[in-house]
């Protein structure tokens, strides 16, 4: 009796277990690794378990180049994550869960989300993810030499041609070669462009790349390029759409200014180290803003999911300005959170240099122009960069005449979009 007993308990024991594992909803994320964000996210995945022992996510690292081509093909085919990390924000946006009905809060995520929310859904007006990386660009300065120059820094509010002035008197002082870089892409130009006007689009929204605010830019630059204030030499090395940085440049201390992103603070934290004060500073202002471009990547949620409810209760889980924050701070990432861009984040570095450089490029998120948001949300925003910087370059270099490369630039949209039937 006394054995039949504890077969029983045993046997009960174990239908309890296996009714429990059962009930369980399996979730899985497709991940993917610039440094240690992985580690950091897995380590939320374990409180969220935790908080919902009932919803077990098993987060999935992959190669980058799989989710650029496998994960389309796999949404395509219904075979998706219940969760991705993506960068092609809008270009995937047909897969994507709208959130709203699962989400506790969604004027929460309208407050604090709102400007990214159109890069994942540019013709409507769901919620589908977060940001897990905002990028934006934005210039550094090797302060070192201005000190070394005994010239003061140009100030809050200065402009493209106050930055300008000051780092040519630098690099004349110090025998400096390059007085001011930007890395060869359209991107970095636009949000300069926008800063002196550029709309981007037309009054029904259709890309209108070329108008008075995008002149005043490309004539600034053609200039520079033409009384050394910018190196002929960098973006006339490559032609076509061809990206180029300017980083080893700076690196080397060749550069006094350099026109890139939030992005470098990684490399330069190793490459430069304390070698000299690599400064971030905010963007220049124009005739009409002061802004850069914004960019990065999403955490979105994949509409074939069979837990939605489960999928909602996640995606409000690690969209909490405490979690968010943990996130953002030990990964070193630029908040996708405009609530916390403005308080502030606790970069986890003992570099004083990456710290004020993560903290310029933070509070310079609630400053970007909505003409750059529109910019980056727009699923064809690539047929205008390559647009702008090919045809640029050919002025600058003397193959064509200023007025002649506005005149390709339209052409060159006008033709892509056409053959992209959008």
């Amino acid at each position: 009796m006394k054995t039949s007993y504890k077969l029983l308990a045993a046997s009960s024991l174990f239908a309890l277990a296996a009714g429990s594992a059962a009930a369980q909803t399996e979730l899985r994320m497709m991940w993917y690794n610039d440094g240690i964000e992985g580690e950091v996210m897995q380590s939320l995945l374990d409180g969220f378990h935790q908080a919902h022992p009932d919803i077990n996510v098993t987060l999935d690292v992959v190669p980058y180049q799989m989710v650029l081509e496998s994960l389309p093909i796999q949404l395509a085919a219904g075979n998706g994550p219940d969760i991705a990390r993506v960068t092609d924000l809008g270009g995937l946006s047909q897969y994507y869960l709208d959130l709203r009905p699962h989400v506790q809060n969604p004027e929460y995520w309208e407050t604090n989300f709102g400007p990214f929310l159109s890069w994942l859904d540019p013709d409507g007006d769901a919620i589908n993810g977060f940001m897990t990386q905002l990028t934006v660009t934005g210039p550094y300065v090797n302060r070192t030499l201005f000190e070394q120059a005994g010239i003061d820094m140009p100030g809050a509010g200065a402009t493209w041609d106050d930055w300008a002035t000051a780092v040519n008197a630098v690099a004349k002082a110090l025998d400096i070669p390059i007085p001011m870089a930007w890395d060869r892409s359209g991107h970095r130009v636009a949000g300069p462009a926008i800063s002196q006007g550029a709309m981007m689009f037309d009054a029904e929204g259709a890309p209108a790349l070329v108008d008075d605010g995008l002149k005043r830019m490309a004539q600034m630059l053609y200039d520079w390029h033409q009384d050394g204030t910018m190196s002929k030499e960098l973006w006339g090395s490559v032609s076509g759409s061809t990206y180029l940085g300017a980083n080893e440049d700076f690196a080397n201390a060749n550069v006094v200014m350099y026109m890139s992103g939030s992005w470098q603070i990684p490399q330069f934290t190793s490459t430069i180290g304390d070698a000299f004060d690599w400064w971030a500073v905010p963007a220049p202002c124009g005739a009409s803003a002061c802004t850069g471009m914004p960019g990065g990547a999403a955490l979105v949620a994949i509409g074939d999911t069979e837990h939605p409810k489960e999928v909602g209760i996640l995606m409000d889980y690690l969209a909490q300005e405490e979690v968010l924050a943990e996130f953002y701070g030990r990964t070193l990432f630029i908040p996708g959170h405009l609530g916390l861009a403005s308080s502030g984040i606790d970069f986890a570095t003992d570099d004083p240099r990456a710290a004020h450089a993560l903290s310029t490029f933070a509070a310079a998120v609630p400053t970007i122009s909505p003409t750059a948001f529109q910019l980056q949300g727009y699923p064809s925003n690539r047929v205008l960069f390559n647009a702008l910087i090919s045809r640029l370059n050919e002025a600058i270099v003397g193959e064509l005449t200023l007025e002649d490369a506005f005149a390709r630039m339209e052409e060159d949209v006008a033709n892509q979009l056409a053959e992209s039937g959008r």
